[in-house]
């Protein structure tokens, strides 16, 4: 919404609450409607008889996330005991067998990997374990090159393998639809391993002819959770190597210490790839994020090093926005066998060299995908594909680096809140990737056009896929249906949901130090925001940061006072004048100066109170 609208978006207010009956959810009111976004409440979980109200803040949010009392207190205290044995994954003492017998017979393993962070991660794990086991075994990486081979495995890249002499091929991240793929592997006498995460066929007969297939959601299976990433299959693999190695579930201490080692490139892997961070992926992240200040990688140690991470600890916001577009940098814009090396090199001088080269490449790649993300966006506004009754946005352009069009689609999808498919044009056949909004199956509808596509996968919120030019047209068209048929316009508001409603007086220190526990925050767990309402402007705004683009506000409530951040918002300096009260849409923040703590929030968005 423009800024000179703020009085409009005021009177457009019609609640946004969402309210509790026996037990059970209403459906949302509609949204509030602030400067930037709109606003929602988060629709609570709801329980089958009446729940009184938490008095604390940490207690409110909890139970809108659906939490409370034993499962609370575990949500808040995850041990490494929360994860699941990983003797339950299928055919996974049949991999382990295989993999424990060619590495102790030398007989050459090839792990490969996806070129994104999840495969890279995960290839990272299983060279570590395997060598650690086996310091003679002859354990090689393979990940394709982005551009000129594609995703996952191919049945040139196997074949070639195994014209080098290995044996044994364990993917990672990859192959779980890879039939053919796999038909080529044993005639080429390969034993194939396909370790993955991604969308499984429907039925076991149109599964990959490999030896073993450890995936947590395959058909028949009963694994316990089924949203690990690549890494966090390959962490269970490991594990397993390890119990099946020592002949015990009690391992030595040295290969205990791998194992927890491992959570750090686990962590990585089930942050870069989005995973819900629920369930075990709570367990393995927070352990992982809490080693990784001092990680046993050499090659990480360095990344972070490159990336300035230079406070007490590593959070998962650090792993998005500094480490992962880093690692990720290399099978964008060169080659991912350079971020492997990184994570399996012992050499201390090497692995500075690539960190800093990644940090380069990462810099070059930002560039890129801010003017696709600028063209796409234009075109789609033109295109009539970003509003009104434009439900999915498709766009092809020669110009595009595929390397980086999945991160433009992130962004589309960000600004415009509907399902998006950016594809790089060459030689009439385009290749691209597919983001998705949380209401919205991206897997499915791809399903559904499996006619028109040469090849895609994935899952319900990202794919990739390739498609001839002369079809894009057709595949716009009926994307653009089977969206329209599913999707409300109340799915398309990408609006700010907030967890619960708070005062001023209610954020001291200690309350806002609580709601720490409820990290790592990232996809399924998102970081805390709520609603501030009637706080009265007791001090001219000012602007802050080099640019002055960012405000600090000082803020009033029931003889409480705060400063708050607002990053961004100096264009709204002119209608924030001393004694104007607003609601606040904030994310309670600590802030530290000179050994004493307060609150600071940082401003999301706001509205005339």
């Amino acid at each position: 919404m423009p800024s000179g609208e703020l009085g409009r978006a005021h009177r457009a207010d019609v609640g946004g609450t969402t309210t509790r009956s026996a037990g059970v959810v209403s459906a949302p009111k509609p949204p509030l409607r602030g400067l930037r976004h709109s606003w929602r409440q988060r629709p609570s979980a709801s329980h089958t008889q009446p729940t009184p109200t938490p008095t604390s803040l940490l207690d409110r949010i909890l139970q809108t996330r659906g939490l409370s009392g034993p499962e609370a207190a575990a949500f808040l205290a995850p041990t490494l005991k929360h994860l699941h044995d990983p003797s339950l994954l299928p055919d996974i003492d049949r991999a382990c067998e295989r993999l424990l017998e060619a590495a102790r017979k030398r007989e050459p393993i090839a792990i490969f990997g996806d070129y994104d962070v999840d495969g890279i991660t995960a290839t990272a794990i299983l060279y570590h374990t395997l060598r650690l086991l086996h310091p003679d075994a002859d354990v090689r990486t393979y990940v394709p090159h982005r551009l000129d081979e594609g995703y996952g495995l191919s049945a040139d890249a196997l074949e070639q393998l195994a014209g080098d002499g290995v044996r044994v091929v364990v993917s990672v991240d990859c192959g779980i639809t890879a039939v053919e793929p796999a038909r080529r592997a044993r005639l080429a006498g390969l034993d194939l391993i396909i370790t993955d995460h991604h969308t499984p066929p429907a039925t076991a007969a149109d599964l990959p002819d490999a030896l073993a297939i450890v995936h947590p959601r395959l058909p028949g299976g009963n694994y316990p959770f089924g949203d690990l990433c690549g890494a966090g299959v390959a962490y269970k693999v490991a594990w397993r190597l390890c119990t099946l190695h020592a002949g015990s579930d009690r391992v030595p201490p040295p290969i205990r210490q791998h194992l927890i080692d491992m959570l750090v490139p686990a962590a990585l892997g089930a942050i870069a790839d989005v995973v819900p961070l629920r369930d075990e992926n709570r367990a393995m992240t927070l352990h992982g994020l809490r080693l990784m200040k001092q990680p046993r990688i050499e090659g990480l140690q360095r990344l972070i090093e490159a990336s300035r991470l230079d406070g007490d600890r590593i959070e998962a916001e650090d792993v998005g926005f500094r480490l992962a577009p880093r690692l990720n940098a290399a099978g964008r814009m060169g080659h991912a066998r350079e971020a492997v090396e990184l994570l399996t090199t012992a050499t201390g001088d090497r692995a500075v060299e690539i960190a800093r080269a990644l940090s380069r490449l990462n810099d070059e790649r930002r560039a890129t995908e801010r003017r696709i993300a600028e063209e796409a966006a234009q075109r789609a506004i033109d295109r009539g594909m970003a509003d009104g009754d434009g439900r999915f946005i498709v766009l092809a352009d020669p110009a595009w680096h595929r390397g980086v069009v999945g991160i433009a689609c992130s962004r589309l999808v960000e600004r415009f809140g509907r399902p998006t498919i950016l594809l790089q044009n060459e030689d009439g056949l385009c290749m691209g990737s597919a983001r998705s909004i949380p209401c919205f199956d991206l897997h499915g509808a791809l399903e559904s056009c499996r006619d028109l596509l040469e090849s895609f996968g994935g899952h319900a919120m990202a794919a990739g896929l390739k498609i001839r030019a002369d079809r894009v047209e057709e595949l716009r068209d009926r994307l653009q249906s089977h969206a329209a048929a599913s999707l409300h316009e109340d799915d398309l508001d990408n609006a700010l949901e907030f967890d619960t409603e708070t005062t001023l007086p209610e954020m001291d220190v200690a309350s806002v130090e609580s709601l720490a526990g409820l990290g790592p925050f990232g996809a399924g767990n998102p970081r805390v925001r709520v609603l501030v309402r009637g706080i009265e402007l007791s001090q001219p705004p000012r602007t802050i940061g080099n640019s002055g683009e960012h405000l600090s506000l000082m803020g009033r409530q029931d003889r409480r006072t705060m400063r708050f951040v607002a990053w961004k918002f100096a264009e709204h300096l002119p209608r924030l004048r001393p004694g104007t009260k607003l609601d606040v849409l904030i994310e309670p923040k600590i802030s530290s100066w000179s050994g004493s703590r307060t609150v600071e929030p940082e401003v999301v968005d706001v509205r005339p109170a």
